[in-house]
């Protein structure tokens, strides 16, 4: 019977998944993708085949499907009707912290999820959803083998130096350290390059990983030397509604002049802030683009002034630039946010081919471009696959 491997990647109000069947000649090909949206308010399942054909689409009432677990079980409905002459050989869990001590996928045993919850105070939009779907479908079959998949693991190649904040030394060795996420879409893109851009692959390259959640990373030869983000995912570029790199000394005002408690703090920080804040619209830049209010205008200058801070100051780690890489929602679908970005980075190197650019092709720079811009589909989900049947040895 064939193999498949279902990919699990759990958020705040969604449960995404991929099922992906293990090939003959060792690579796998993806056979559904689908998720549950509007967990906690209105919960829907929509999912296609490997084809792109729609598979499913239905809602229910919140009563119904109110949490992960109930939507994991929607979703094994779907999947036992669909595979059910295959063999699920594994689970694979996007986990968004691992710590200092995870740098690699790791086989989910009951010391592992307990050392990860410890870990939730650092990512309190993921870690907590992360884990409740591990636990999900340890319910249901416990004796099926699952993997977790750090986003920070990629990034400690990172060198100490770079991890270190000026704290005291003891904080460093209690874990307070620079850790960097987004890491399974770094790693995807960095595998990737021999292959689309093997001109770029071995070089400096910055690779803009931008969506609600946004940050950038900066390769050598294919391996994380520098990030944006740092101990936690607040922190480097504006994003949806995080405001990214601030002063410290902002906390202290407030919990010291405004009264505000550490949850209130936590509040304002992950959900009132970035994007959403600053234009007093919406988090979702499609809507900011399309708004002629001058908050969304003021909002996306913003977002573009980060980023181009962000581009300078990592290209300094890497000592100079060749390649700059567009991912994730935003990076691969807003020729208007590329096009603000490559504006800024004008003096890198860069010149944007405009036509290239709005056609979003794989180069979107000019031909004589001294520093080439490109635009890469990420697919953490393919990474995770191909991470869990490595560790299952399948």
């Amino acid at each position: 019977m064939e193999k498949v491997i279902l990919v699990i990647n759990a958020g705040s109000s969604s449960l995404k998944f991929s099922v992906f069947e293990l090939q003959d000649t060792g690579e796998m090909r993806v056979r559904a993708v689908g998720q549950v949206e509007g967990l906690g308010t209105a919960p829907r399942l929509k999912a296609k085949d490997g084809k792109g054909q729609s598979i499913a689409d239905e809602c229910w009432p919140n009563s119904q499907v109110a949490n992960h677990a109930q939507a994991l079980q929607e979703i094994a409905t779907l999947l036992r009707s669909r595979f059910a002459g295959q063999v699920l050989a594994g689970v694979g869990h996007r986990v968004v912290h691992g710590g200092p001590d995870y740098s690699a996928p790791l086989l989910v045993t009951p010391e592992a999820m307990d050392a990860l919850a410890a870990f939730v105070p650092l990512a309190p939009l993921h870690q907590p959803h992360n884990l409740a779907a591990i636990r999900a479908v340890q319910a249901v079959q416990p004796e099926l083998p699952q993997v977790a998949c750090f986003d920070t693991a990629f990034h400690r190649t990172q060198d100490m130096v770079g991890q270190l904040y000026g704290l005291p030394y003891e904080y460093y060795e209690r874990g307070i350290r620079r850790y960097g996420f987004h890491g399974l879409s770094y790693e995807y893109i960095a595998a990737t390059l021999p292959t689309i851009a093997p001109e770029i692959a071995s070089g400096r390259v910055v690779v803009a990983h931008l969506g609600s959640g946004a940050s950038m990373c900066a390769l050598l030869n294919g391996r994380s030397v520098g990030s944006s983000m740092g101990f936690t995912a607040l922190d480097g570029l504006m994003m949806g509604t995080r405001p990214g790199n601030m002063d410290p000394g902002i906390v202290l005002y407030l919990l010291q002049q405004d009264g505000l408690s550490a949850k209130e703090i936590e509040d304002l920080l992950y959900k009132r802030s970035g994007l959403l804040g600053l234009s007093g619209i919406g988090n979702d830049m499609r809507v900011l683009l399309a708004s002629d209010a001058p908050r969304a205008s003021l909002a996306i200058d913003h977002f573009i002034y980060r980023i181009k801070r962000e581009l300078g100051a990592l290209a300094a780690v890497l000592g100079g630039l060749d390649a700059l890489v567009f991912t994730a929602g935003i990076g691969e679908n807003s020729a208007r946010i590329r096009q603000l970005v490559c504006k800024q980075a004008q003096w890198l190197g860069i010149d944007l081919d405009l036509a290239a650019n709005e056609q979003g092709s794989a180069r979107i720079s000019s031909a004589g471009s001294r520093v080439s811009a490109w635009v890469v589909p990420t697919n953490e989900e393919l990474m995770i696959a191909r991470h869990t049947c490595k560790l299952l040895a399948l």
